[in-house]
């Protein structure tokens, strides 16, 4: 594939400009990239480095985390939201230990094998801790592409066979340059190709990008889901392990049902707690994470 006009400056950009994220530092294991990945899917970085920090003192490898259980998985997860992720990084970390020797595998339908893992995840682990070329594509690389590429101010809400076809075509032919390409593009669109507030004054591709030279135009496709959470099962969920997570014993069913005043809404985010595997109902009516 030729080089790409967007390569250079989108690559001396991010040399002047990343961000000292400390699962990128050189010294960071493919399992420490692969736990970042997992706490990053819809979590902001600043709510995620001192998570992700947190949990590598605790469980520095796939083996010191299959040896502790999955409750206690949860319970270090925090407040990060989407708290499934939790136990299918507990479930990876058995995998890699069954099956893998206690290593993140470096090959991708092997990565795809590990609970949790899907096309994107497997693709940044290849990318971010073996530096192959992958075809990683985020809401931020996919964003950058749509307007410097396509022309478009924000990508389709789902992904297409097309799309993934552009960015595959975009990616550098080497490893070690479709690895950082990878990294860069990404960044760019975190901190300056964004969503509400593009900076196209500071972005290194502006006299190359075709969104630019079409003037700009607004989105005009399918409208991109909203999600709230104010009052949703979502802050139900939360609040109820919110409980068990400080709790050091199993809570009465009493204490649980002092979270929250509608009595259906609340008994329906216990069931889908319960069905997830995140917590277990104990005899007497009492509850505690698996």
């Amino acid at each position: 594939m030729p080089s790409s006009p967007l390569h250079e400056p989108v690559l001396t950009w991010y040399a002047a400009h990343a961000r000292d994220l400390p699962w990128r530092r050189a010294d960071v294991t493919p399992w420490g990239v692969l736990v970042s990945e997992v706490m990053l899917q819809q979590t902001p970085v600043a709510r995620v480095a001192p998570a992700w920090e947190a949990w590598m003192r605790r469980w520095p490898t796939p083996t010191d985390l299959a040896a502790d259980t999955a409750g206690e998985a949860v319970r270090q997860w925090g407040r990060l939201g989407y708290p499934r992720r939790a136990l299918r990084l507990h479930a990876a970390a058995t995998d890699c230990v069954g099956r893998f020797e206690g290593r993140v595998p470096d090959d991708y339908g092997a990565l795809c094998s590990l609970p949790g893992v899907g096309d994107y995840t497997a693709a940044a682990v290849l990318a971010f801790a073996f530096g192959r070329r992958a075809v990683v594509l985020d809401t931020n690389v996919r964003r950058v592409l749509a307007r410097a590429v396509a022309g478009q101010a924000l990508p389709r809400p789902s992904l297409t066979r097309a799309e993934r076809d552009l960015a595959d075509s975009v990616v550098p032919d080497a490893d070690d340059a479709g690895a950082r390409w990878s990294v860069a593009v990404m960044e760019l669109g975190a901190l300056v190709c964004t969503a509400t507030d593009p900076g196209c004054a500071r972005c290194p591709v502006e006299a190359s990008c075709a969104w630019q030279a079409a003037g700009a135009p607004a989105y005009d496709g399918p409208a991109h889901p909203v999600q709230r959470f104010a009052g949703t099962d979502r802050q139900v969920r939360g609040l109820l392990l919110g409980v068990l997570r400080e709790a050091e014993s199993p809570v009465p069913k009493a204490a649980l049902d002092a979270v929250w005043d509608d009595a259906v809404q609340r008994e329906r985010a216990l069931d889908s707690l319960v069905a997830d595997g995140l917590v277990d109902p104990l005899p007497d009516l009492r509850y505690a994470l698996p």
